[in-house]
């Protein structure tokens, strides 16, 4: 097993003077491997990106990008040390070009050539990016949106990618061709932590699944085994036994 690119130990976390969210929570995801969250509402899985990318910081516990230890870091400290946070919903720039939204990925980048390569980088990964790269970013499809919000993510070749619910309000073609996308950033060695609400779809195409309850990982393993585990249908519908079952 190679070291893990994210891990993210023993994290506890929550808002304000809130009841904590996240409770001993431990998740980590290794170069071109998928790991996908998923659990019922209210389970922590967008706080537990939150605490990855550092919008928030956890109140114990620690996290680890490529060896070096970053809990507390900025988000802008994470972007430089190669993590990438795609939020949920849509993030596009609408009145600008695709173009335009996919160079502020880069904006940091001072070498103008290789800003160039970063382009045609992510123009031969997501086509459509390179089709309509002139045209304005919100005519698109909410699935071609989501494809520049991946493009821009990738501008700055992140060894980690965040992902947060991204075929939220997508039609089945659509989500498809999401997860394709995500697939060929795990084929180009990228590390990806997905929180997913589609479970059954997202466990299909992920390498790890991670079902969260009460603030913690419940159960874990292969994603395609465990999306067979009756458990999993248990704990979306809050069932009493599957908390008190064997952990995977």
């Amino acid at each position: 097993m190679s070291e893990p690119l994210l891990s993210l130990k023993d994290i506890t976390a929550g808002y304000g003077r809130a009841a904590l969210v996240l409770r001993g929570l431990s998740v980590t995801v290794e170069a071109g491997q998928v790991v996908c969250l998923v659990g019922p509402n209210g389970a922590g899985k967008s706080t537990v990106l939150r605490v990855a990318s550092g919008l928030l910081a956890p109140r114990s516990g620690s996290v680890v990008l490529a060896g070096e230890d970053v809990t507390g870091r900025s988000p802008q400290a994470l972007l430089d040390r190669g993590l990438s946070h795609v939020l949920q919903g849509h993030s596009v720039f609408r009145e600008m070009t695709v173009a335009e939204n996919v160079r502020l990925g880069g904006y940091t980048v001072r070498d103008k050539a290789r800003l160039r390569e970063r382009e045609e980088a992510v123009k031969e990964l997501f086509p459509i990016v390179a089709e309509r790269w002139g045209g304005i970013a919100g005519l698109l499809s909410g699935g071609q949106q989501k494809q520049v919000e991946f493009a821009r993510a990738l501008m700055l070749e992140p060894k980690v990618v965040l992902l947060d619910e991204p075929s939220m309000g997508l039609d089945p073609k659509t989500t498809q061709t999401v997860f394709d996308q995500i697939d060929l950033m795990r084929r180009a060695g990228v590390a990806v932590l997905l929180v997913e609400q589609n479970a059954r779809r997202a466990l299909e195409m992920a390498d790890v699944g991670c079902v969260l309850d009460l603030g913690a990982v419940h159960i874990s393993g292969p994603a395609r085994e465990l999306a067979a585990d009756p458990r999993l249908g248990a704990l979306y519908l809050g069932g009493a036994a599957a908390r008190n079952g064997p952990q995977a």
